[in-house]
């Protein structure tokens, strides 16, 4: 009973923004484990120790609390400029540091958050909007970010005339498949075991032989 009483405190305690916070990381791992659909607030309120009350004392209902989760992830660095450390490969025109760091970021931070990239699965094949808004905030601004630098070094005469668009599918492809297969299907790398470092390494070695004049 006492143990109870301690928890019941410590959770009474725990200031507004930080319980928030921590709705959210919960919510997020129970909607990666079952979907949008298939995921109660109850079971966000249970999974969090914490009423349903609490949850709805921040969030309204289940929608908005999917959007606070993608509004939380666009105050990360990554998510808000995923490009800026590669400004400087960029402005040298060093071709390998763009890809192959394109690739590391992501590969590692797939690996670091391997919830967000199961929900952001969950909310495709649900047809959810948090797919859409992720598609359109942060997707869309790959292409157009890596189409860019493609159509310039198409220009100087680098890489051969192929359709930039189809060069930055091919390249997202081969490490958000690798990702995949480490997260969902061959948790053990039984298939392959390399490191980010070596997997971007060998992504962009493979992607610039393919383009390069």
């Amino acid at each position: 009973m006492e143990k109870v009483l301690e928890t019941t405190t410590a959770a009474t305690r725990m200031a507004g923004d930080e319980r928030r916070q921590q709705i959210l990381r919960v919510a997020m791992r129970v909607f990666s484990e079952k979907g949008f659909s298939g995921t109660t607030t109850k079971e966000i309120a249970n999974a969090a120790n914490v009423s349903e009350a609490i949850i709805f004392r921040h969030f309204a209902n289940k929608d908005e609390l999917y959007s606070a989760i993608l509004d939380h992830k666009a105050c990360d660095r990554r998510f808000r400029n995923p490009f800026e450390e590669l400004d400087e490969k960029i402005a040298a025109k060093d071709d390998f540091g763009v890809f192959y760091l394109m690739a590391l970021n992501a590969l590692d931070h797939h690996a670091e958050d391997c919830d967000f990239l199961r929900l952001m699965l969950h909310s495709a094949l649900e047809d959810h909007d948090l797919a859409r808004m992720f598609f359109e905030n942060f997707i869309t601004e790959v292409y157009d970010f890596l189409g860019a630098y493609i159509v310039e070094r198409q220009k100087d005469g680098a890489f051969r005339e192929v359709n930039p668009r189809i060069v930055v599918r091919s390249f997202l492809g081969m490490f958000v498949h690798h990702s995949l297969n480490n997260i969902l299907w061959d948790k053990e790398q039984k298939l392959l075991k390399i490191s980010n470092k070596e997997a971007a390494h060998e992504f962009a070695t493979i992607l610039l032989n393919g383009i390069k004049k």
